[in-house]
């Protein structure tokens, strides 16, 4: 666990130093609205970043059981409801936000029957049921975390307008009781908010609901689960790997970088008639075969004894605790997945400080030019009568209106920008994607068969792909005319500009990709053949438009703080230039009136160069700082 604390650190270290970073660019008036927004979004990075873990299992594989083991053992008994049969009924969260007191924020089942997906709900306060947790009472925590197993039984009508019953579905259709009723769980989704010391640094739990479940609540096969950082598939070391095992790992999880198995129970192999060696080669032969069906090596597939290891870490029994090995498990847990995540952020950071860096030595060395030609200027009248002064000053005078003529074609074409801005801004517009999700819904509702509808949802995604392809073609036609204007400016006034910043969506064309790819494993065609158009329809289109727009939402966002900074480079040199001709034309006339003499001005300006040489010393020496806190590996894995 210590390894979450070393990366907690390494986030603090980066985010002092680049707050020491930011704060001299401002002083040394580097830092414009633009660069400021960058570095804010750079810090936001480094304080709102999160490490998700999602633990999958069948029901009885002793899921939660291994939560309380790995994460909640200090407070002296179960916190997380584990017992024979289904346990946790709704996915449920386990996470700190500072803003909000303890406590259990619950989403009734209700709003299954609504158009919209979990996340539509997360920051609707109103739709939630809010139950405050006693932190200095165990016993209440574990009663209040209770809720999440808690069912009810309802109509087969009112179970299918939540998309949980659907008599043509076999394994639903099973549900159905004696009593005619259905069982559905109480509630949607569950989030816990405690100030657990690994979630307060970032960590955030997802405990799902057995295998079924997660075919029924789209949020968890669209979204939470294929986002985690690490996802914790267990199974039973009585069991091993059964069917249903082998078709969840195959349709939403796979092997991969973050996937681990989990082998549980093998406590249930350990038979104190055989000697220990016998045990453990009975054992091993359970993970050699665990890992063979799952297509993983056996180094992959962990056994351990999340009950056993759970009662070893609360009466203090080292022994019990060395024999669940529950130890390698939580050492491959976290070396797996922190390094993983601080590469990621790391490669992002570096990507941010990059772009600042440059901007600000291109910026400091259009002041160091304009500085060492008004010095040369100044050190060129040395011994000249007052007719050469003058006509220098006329020609500063000439170079200025030429530049000021310039500014004024400029005006034109921030006009053109403005008008490309906005066709961007409609060609990826939440309004356009919206259309899309209402023309596919209803071409959705009107297809009589459920097959029919697999058409309607693969326009859907070309749709969304085309839109995207529009952007980036205005976007290319945004950044096309700033290296136009950028070229021009370079000749015309011997000013060397860095090229404008350039925006790719690529990454949201991955993510349409993505999840057009999850849906289409989830629904084959023996799937649509099975399922119920309305079950269909209800269960994941919603949720897939949502995932769609949101990604549509962060690509608005990439695209709007672009047009922010791309030409701010450009306008922060021509502002420096424009000054630095205002500058040189009143030096020239002060020394023609004789105000000053030509020795203090010559001497101003060495002392200004000083001056500028220092800042760039400083600068490069704060930005080296946040670079080599990048760098920093983090101890304990070093150590490893």
């Amino acid at each position: 666990m210590q390894d979450l604390q070393h990366y907690a650190d390494w986030r603090a270290q980066v985010a002092r130093a680049l707050e020491q970073y930011r704060g001299w660019a401002q002083k040394a008036e580097l830092l414009d609205g633009a660069a400021d927004q960058r570095v804010a979004r750079a810090l936001a990075r480094l304080r709102d970043d999160r490490l998700s873990v999602a633990f999958v299992a069948e029901f009885s594989r002793g899921k939660s059981e291994l939560i309380n083991a790995i994460f909640f053992a200090d407070y002296g008994q179960r916190i997380v409801p584990s017992s024979p049969g289904r346990t946790t009924m709704c996915p449920t969260e386990f996470a700190w936000d500072a803003s909000l007191a303890p406590c259990i924020r619950l989403l009734p089942i209700e709003t299954r029957a609504e158009r919209l997906a979990t996340s539509d709900y997360r920051d609707a306060q109103d739709a939630w049921t809010v139950l405050p947790l006693d932190l200095s009472a165990p016993e209440r925590m574990h009663e209040s975390f209770l809720q999440v197993s808690l069912t009810r039984r309802v109509a087969p009508e009112e179970a299918r307008r939540y998309g949980l019953y659907d008599p043509d579905d076999p394994d639903l259709a099973a549900t159905l009781g004696a009593d005619g009723l259905v069982e559905i769980p109480r509630w949607r989704h569950a989030l816990i908010n405690v100030p657990h010391p690994l979630l307060k640094q970032g960590l955030v739990i997802l405990d799902t609901p057995g295998l079924n479940a997660i075919g029924t609540e789209p949020e968890l096969t669209l979204n939470l689960i294929p986002n985690a950082h690490a996802v914790l598939f267990i199974l039973a070391a009585e069991t091993g790997v059964t069917k249903s095992d082998i078709d969840v790992w195959r349709t939403h999880i796979n092997a991969g970088p973050g996937r681990i198995v989990v082998l549980n129970k093998i406590d249930a192999l350990w038979d104190e008639l055989r000697r220990p060696q016998d045990n453990d080669a009975a054992i091993a032969r359970q993970q050699h075969d665990a890992a063979r069906l799952l297509g993983v090596a056996d180094a992959q597939v962990f056994p351990v004894s999340a009950q056993k290891a759970l009662v070893g870490k609360i009466t203090g029994d080292l022994g019990l605790f060395e024999k669940s090995r529950m130890g390698a498990l939580e050492s491959a847990l976290f070396h797996q997945l922190i390094p993983a995540r601080q590469d990621i952020l790391r490669r992002q950071l570096q990507d941010d400080l990059a772009t600042l860096t440059n901007e600000h030595a291109a910026l400091l060395g259009a002041r160091g030019r304009d500085l060492v030609e008004q010095l040369q200027e100044l050190q060129s009248l040395r011994g000249k009568n007052q007719g050469v002064i003058a006509h220098m000053m006329r020609r500063v005078e000439i170079e200025k209106k030429e530049f000021d003529a310039s500014l004024f074609k400029l005006q034109g074409t921030r006009a053109v920008f403005t008008t490309l801005s906005t066709e961007l801004y409609s060609a990826i517009g939440m309004d356009v994607v919206q259309g899309h999700v209402d023309t596919v819904r209803t071409a959705m509702e009107a297809a009589r068969f459920s097959t029919g509808m697999r058409a309607p949802v693969r326009t859907f995604f070309e749709q969304a792909r085309a839109t995207l392809d529009a952007a980036s073609g205005k976007i290319a036609e945004i950044a096309a005319m700033m290296e136009t204007m950028v070229r021009r400016f370079s000749t015309e006034h011997g000013l060397a500009l860095a090229q404008p910043a350039t925006l790719s969506l690529d990454r949201y064309r991955h993510e349409i990709d993505a999840i057009e790819a999850i849906y289409l494993k989830q629904f084959g065609t023996a799937t649509l053949l099975i399922t119920s158009r309305n079950a269909l329809l209800e269960r994941f289109f919603d949720s897939i438009a949502s995932r769609v727009k949101f990604a549509f939402r962060e690509a608005n966002g990439d695209a709007e703080a672009w047009l922010k900074v791309v030409m701010a480079p450009l306008e922060a040199q021509i502002r420096q230039h424009r000054d630095q001709l205002r500058h040189r034309q009143a030096s020239i006339q002060r020394i023609l009136d004789a105000t000053d003499t030509l020795e203090q001005k010559i001497a101003a300006f060495e002392a200004a160069q000083h001056d500028l040489e220092q800042v760039k010393a400083r600068l490069a020496g704060l930005s080296g700082a946040v670079a080599a806190a990048l760098r920093a590996d983090l101890p304990e894995l070093q150590a490893a």
